[in-house]
């Protein structure tokens, strides 16, 4: 099939050698010039490098991985995933020499980075007076939240402990990282800062990637942090320049997540790029477009779609009424179609973003009575188990794959009604050579006369070393359950079906190779598995929607103090601007933005609420 593309489109799918920086608007092609870019190099005749291709998002990868899918060998010529993952193959393979052996043990879950970070004060008299001087339980809860907080932001920033001047805080930052090693874990910034260092420490083993990697892509690079454009940097060294950046510092809603938009400017004088900018816009209908311009002044769109669109602005009483608009707008659309939006409108074809997770209350209450079917994208990754019997066995699955993982062991004793402390679980055995499987025979055989379910599935699971059949244990899961009180059963079958998702998701993605216990829960962690089922109307955060398209768009909750948020002041109001601009540039052809006069507070009260800034904007 042939594929048109522009004049400047063009010249990125034909960039060779060196440098290159495209900066693309919204709904400019650039995953089509990444893609087919990726594509004329791989079928280079004679050929046989490799090419890595790094996104911001599982989806993303996957998106361009099915669009390569026909290319004979792609899965052995092209690494396409996401930085993280990417981090976790080279220490996987690689890390020994800063502490990693074998695939990573990622504590995935906040509530786990903070129990490590509490466990660790609790140990040293000093740290843990300090936080007992927070005050009451919820204030000391909130200063581990910010203690958490200021690691993540050192380790983004590359630093580790002992470049930390303030003397107390540099032993927390490094007591965490210690109680992490004990359990044999890493924490999602571990993997780039380890990373970074493997690279910086071990010049051979860049140049090993360097050489295996002729070609590097980098999307959405206006996401790029410090610590993520300082690996890219340690990985090319001095003399590799056949990298290409694509991103869009318009779209930059990051920051508060450290990224920031200068890292395009650094890529472009660093490596002395090349820059193509990609100015047309093969998304949106003309009145989004002038929307999105009255939100962003800098955007220039040298051609738009030959489609008019709409764009409107409703005023409602409350969230109620909202809800019920949008309820009744998506049922008459599905109904009667829109001469603007190519053939029939399905729910599919229609989002709901708002700017925080709180605003849909309203909104899915109508949707559910009313029996039209939505669904949420998620922020994180982490799996979270609301039966006793899934949370147990996902403990379990943890120490099969990590018998050094002291939290979870913990967590897992306390769970099944085992007393004896850590070490006393352990016994004499040498950690080093205890395998899981021993781990939790010896855990049973304290465990007495009540012994726990979970040891019964973990007899379906067929284990041999790390080799597992987990579909066996779902099923012995399924089975047990008929006989579980009715509010049990239907915790545990919910849990069930979410299991499921997530391991016919991995034997997807490794049809041809060995399942095994570390390799699931790390593309759990890393969020591979996590494939919403994309069914009905999409309720998206602002930030969950970044790379979406739908020819219908409700955006919510257009209040001062919702959107923009009530906290935004000088730079963080300039990026909720850039907020409101890619949320209209998710619409394809039919924009509604709504807000309502009254809302109903968490206790109990109901405000008057004005309408947004940036809605006024819209309006000019």
């Amino acid at each position: 099939m042939t594929i048109r593309l522009t004049e400047s489109q063009q010249t990125v799918v034909n960039h060779d050698e060196g440098a290159l920086l495209v900066v693309a608007g919204p709904g400019s092609g650039k995953t089509r010039v990444l893609t087919e870019r990726v594509r004329r190099l791989l079928k280079q005749e004679g050929e046989h490098f490799r090419v890595l291709a790094l996104t911001f998002t599982n989806k993303a990868a996957n998106e361009m991985a099915d669009r390569l899918a026909g290319i004979p060998g792609v899965d052995e010529r092209a690494f396409i995933g996401t930085m993280h993952s990417f981090c976790t193959e080279v220490l996987a393979n690689r890390g020994k020499s800063v502490g990693v052996n074998g695939l990573p043990n990622i504590f995935d879950s906040y509530q786990d980075r903070k129990q490590v970070l509490l466990d660790a004060v609790r140990q040293h008299s000093d740290l843990k007076r300090e936080l007992e001087n927070a005050g009451d339980s919820r204030s000391q809860s909130r200063k581990v939240d910010q203690w958490l907080k200021r690691i993540g932001e050192l380790k983004n920033e590359l630093v580790v402990p002992e470049m930390v001047e303030d003397e107390r805080f540099a032993r927390l930052y490094a007591e965490y990282d210690n109680q992490l090693r004990a359990s044999n874990a890493l924490d999602f910034d571990d993997l780039l800062l380890l990373t970074y260092r493997l690279f910086e420490e071990r010049p051979k083993i860049a140049a090993f990637y360097r050489r295996q990697y002729r070609y590097i892509s980098i999307d959405e690079a206006q996401d790029l942090n410090e610590a993520q454009y300082r690996v890219l940097c340690a990985l090319c060294g001095t003399e590799y320049f056949n990298i290409m950046m694509v991103g869009d510092p318009k779209q930059a809603i990051f920051m508060w997540n450290g990224a920031h938009p200068k890292y395009l400017e650094l890529f472009e004088s660093d490596f002395s790029a090349k820059r193509v900018e990609l100015q047309e816009n093969f998304r949106s209908s003309a009145a989004v477009v002038a929307a999105a311009r009255k939100l962003n002044d800098d955007y220039s769109v040298e051609g738009v779609l030959p489609v008019e669109g709409v764009v409107q602005v409703d005023e409602c009483e409350d969230e109620e009424d909202e809800a019920k608009f949008i309820l009744t707008t998506i049922q008459e659309l599905c109904e009667h179609g829109h001469p603007d939006v190519e053939g029939e409108i399905t729910l599919e074809k229609c989002a709901v973003i708002g700017r925080n997770k709180f605003v849909f209350g309203a909104l899915q209450s109508a949707f559910e009575e009313s029996d039209v079917k939505f669904y949420k994208k998620l922020s994180g990754t982490a799996v979270q188990s609301e039966s006793d019997v899934i949370a147990e066995l996902e403990l379990a699955l943890r120490l099969l794959a990590n018998p050094l993982d002291r939290l979870h062991l913990g967590m897992l004793a306390k769970r099944i009604g085992v007393t004896h402390s850590i070490q006393e679980i352990y016994g004499n055995a040498s950690l080093r050579e205890l395998t899981g499987k021993q781990l939790l025979t010896q855990l049973k055989s304290l465990s007495g006369t009540s012994i726990s379910l979970v040891f019964t599935i973990l007899e379906s699971l067929g284990i041999e070393g790390e080799a597992f059949n987990f579909q066996k244990a779902l099923s012995r899961i399924e089975e047990l359950a008929v006989s579980f009180p009715t509010e049990q059963r239907a915790l545990v079958l919910q849990d069930l079906g979410e299991w499921k998702k997530h391991w016919n998701a991995y034997l997807r993605s490794e049809s041809g190779g060995a399942h095994n216990i570390s390799s699931f829960l790390s593309q759990i962690a890393l969020g591979t598995t996590q494939q919403p089922n994309e069914d009905g109307v999409a309720l998206l955060t602002v930030h969950a929607s970044k790379g979406m398209e739908f020819d219908v768009v409700f955006l919510i909750s257009m209040n001062e103090g919702t959107f923009p948020d009530y906290r935004a002041k000088g730079a963080s109001l300039d990026e909720e601007q850039r907020n409101a601009f890619v949320a209209v540039t998710r619409s394809k052809r039919l924009l509604y933005v709504t807000y309502p006069n009254v809302r109903l507070m968490p206790w109990g009260d109901f405000k008057q609420q004005d309408r947004s800034r940036f809605v006024d904007k819209i309006l000019e």
